[in-house]
């Protein structure tokens, strides 16, 4: 008996010693829920066999066209009636899926002989399949064939997201960014499991989204004279013309010159149905009421003079706001968001409602007057706003939607189901009360403005707009309120990242502001609280930064203050790639 004990002792000794050591080997972002590392590895050669049933054959093509572009192994995916794993085989089922791992929750087994990727949703899978490609050599991630051992260390895995929303924005107002550069975001996006993109599409600075019933909104809303970057400079008064991948492409200027682009209906359901395949719910931004000025600029009868609007870029903030009291101004909105609807099939729409110019509104008579009729004091312009947002809450709750709003739609009295983005305050009291919450603050500590420097020396940095986000603190954000009621936690949707443009005017910019860390970001939003470990994490960046390149990220290198990274890699800022079906 003693014997036997003894024996089991030392072995579970070893097992738990050989579990750490591999546990350190694995260099997956996010980190999962549960995580068991077993002895071997399993071999993807060009015998493999893709295996699927019928409602995972989209998912498995995705999976696969990912390991041809690398290996260049024909991995043809099979349909498998029964669950059973074929030898030298990799099989994505929903059958006999944990339904307890939630929606996007899945199970992953590698073992020496062949990998099981099990889920009860697509979503699930999806994930399951990021990770088996992090568990591979970082050339896995090449666009282009490569020679290597393509293993996999066994592991068994259990996994699921801490919270249902993982967001990044991308302001695309003040700099316009092409289909093809979103739609690379959104592949950077999917490796690391964060799934809501929110694309800020109008502001004073561009109107991004053609509306058939209001042309003049993309003919003179989407362009402007300068590109805005003329203030971009180091802080030692040098202009800061180094380095060249800050500037934005020849093709976003028109023949005549002018700086500018948008969307067409085709081109934002192409990106919508690309998101979609990577499980990631785009959600539109239309702007109100202030920071209008692309689109009082097109119709200045919107706004409360009536005068002509510029959309030049004298500074970083100008107030063009919308005139509440001008009936015709709902007529507009409902038109646009009329449009916007049929080409989003998100459940939610932004409405933005931050930094409403003061002093504006009880200036105007109009204003004035609908104040007096609706019993609001003259001076309280934040329950105007209040007002103004519960009448268009009205009209889009009315077409199945679910407004959000930044923190100031809540300034003036909280209006019904609004969900908050909390970036000033706010969060927790609307979760308090009962509504769903979005956190991504920048005040009074900043844990989410991508846009902010990396480096406290500015010299070695790409002019930024101000503030300081190292990665550290990215990875130390908690988005769950330290007194929120467990009752009420599951009104904090989760966290999310946000990279405003004004100083962003290229992909490889946008991408040294966005990685790495989204990279932190995305373990905030996914995996335990109490799993996270900042030496872990930069250990496992290490090997992170390979995939990256793979990619071809203009990712900015480095843990803490290093110098400006130089020009990018040899292969281009982003391979763009769809997958196509083939099976049999």
């Amino acid at each position: 008996m003693i014997k036997n004990f003894l024996f089991g002792f030392v072995a579970l000794y070893l097992m738990a010693t050989a579990f750490n050591a591999s546990a350190n080997d694995l260099a997956l972002i996010p980190w999962p829920q549960q995580v068991q590392p077993q002895a071997g590895s399993f071999t993807l050669t060009s015998q493999t066999r893709i295996c699927a049933d019928w409602s995972s054959r989209q998912t498995a093509q995705f999976l696969a066209q990912r390991l041809r572009q690398s290996t260049g192994y024909p991995l043809k995916v099979h349909w498998r009636l029964f669950g059973a794993l074929p030898q030298n085989g990799i099989l994505l089922t929903t059958k006999n899926a944990n339904t307890n791992l939630g929606p996007e929750g899945y199970e992953l087994l590698v073992t020496t002989n062949g990998i099981v990727i099990r889920a009860s949703t697509q979503a699930g899978l999806f994930y399951g399949g990021q990770t088996l490609l992090q568990l591979l050599p970082p050339e896995i991630f090449s666009t282009n064939v490569v020679t290597e051992n393509w293993q996999a260390p066994c592991v068994q895995i259990e996994d699921w997201p801490r919270f249902p929303w993982r967001g990044l924005m991308l302001d695309v107002s003040r700099h316009f960014y092409k289909p093809s550069e979103v739609e690379a975001i959104l592949d950077e996006m999917a490796v690391y499991k964060l799934n809501r993109f929110h694309w800020h599409l109008v502001d004073d600075d561009g109107w991004r989204i053609e509306i058939k019933k209001y042309p003049k909104l993309t003919q003179i809303g989407a362009w402007r004279q300068k590109v805005g970057l003329e203030r971009n400079h180091r802080t030692d008064g040098e202009t800061n013309t180094w380095p060249a991948w800050i500037k934005p492409t020849a093709d976003k200027f028109a023949p005549d010159g002018r700086y500018g682009g948008y969307y067409t209906p085709d081109e934002i359901r192409e990106v919508v149905a690309y998101a979609t395949t990577r499980h990631i719910m785009v959600v539109p931004e239309i702007e109100m009421p202030g920071h209008s000025g692309a689109a009082l600029a097109a119709y200045p009868e919107l706004g409360c003079t009536g005068r002509p609007y510029e959309i030049e870029r004298p500074g970083i903030f100008h107030g063009g706001a919308l005139d509440p009291a001008k009936p015709k101004v709902y007529t507009f909105l409902d038109d646009v968001l009329t449009e916007t609807f049929k080409l989003f099939p998100a459940p939610y729409v932004h409405i933005g409602g931050d930094e409403v110019a003061k002093g504006v509104w009880n200036q105007y008579p109009d204003c004035q007057a609908l104040m007096k009729q609706q019993g609001i004091a003259v001076t309280n312009e934040a329950a105007l706003q209040t007002w103004f947002t519960e009448r268009m809450v009205s009209f889009i709750s009315a077409h199945g939607k679910t407004p959000i709003g930044w923190s100031e739609v809540m300034r003036g009295g909280l209006a019904t189901n609004v969900v908050i983005m909390d970036w000033i305050g706010g969060g927790e009291k609307a979760a308090a009360a009962g509504h769903d919450a979005i956190m991504s603050p920048a005040d009074p500590v900043d844990f989410a403005y991508f846009d902010h420097y990396q480096s406290t020396n500015h010299a070695v940095e790409p002019r930024a707009i101000g503030g300081y986000l190292p990665l550290r603190r990215v990875y130390a954000f908690e988005p769950m309120p330290t007194n929120l009621p467990a009752s009420l936690q599951s009104h904090i949707l989760g966290p999310q990242g946000n990279l405003w443009t004004e100083y962003v005017a290229s992909l490889p910019h946008a991408q040294y502001m966005i990685f790495p860390r989204a990279c932190a970001m995305a373990e905030v939003g996914w995996s335990a609280k109490d799993a996270r470990n900042w030496d872990d994490f930069t250990q496992r960046l290490t090997v992170d930064e390979k995939r990256l390149d793979e990619l071809g990220v203009n990712y900015r290198p480095g843990m803490s203050d290093p110098d400006v990274r130089p020009p990018p890699p040899k292969k281009s800022a982003h391979h763009h790639w769809h997958h196509k079906q083939d099976s049999d």
